[in-house]
């Protein structure tokens, strides 16, 4: 597995900080062992995130890798003189 960019950490990142602020705000929790599963949870998330990134800019970049390519025409359209 490749590593991560510094878009899909930020991306994963941001996953966390969303789902923990969203997580303890719907669910009201004041106990502390309450709140660690929600932010264990939250960060859980997140890792998900940038792994399902990671694994899909690994797909698109084999994908690319294996397209023929064209072939160049010898004379270009537009630089034929009539």
């Amino acid at each position: 597995m490749s590593r991560p960019t510094i878009a899909q950490l930020l991306t994963g990142t941001l996953t966390v900080v969303a789902a923990a602020a969203v997580l303890l705000a719907v669910s009201g929790s004041r106990g502390v062992f309450e709140i660690a599963v929600l932010v264990a949870f939250a960060v859980a998330l997140g890792t998900l995130a940038t792994a399902l990134l990671v694994t899909v800019s690994a797909q698109r970049r084999a994908a690319g890798s294996h397209r023929p390519q064209a072939r160049p025409t010898t004379t270009p359209e537009y630089a034929t003189q009539r």
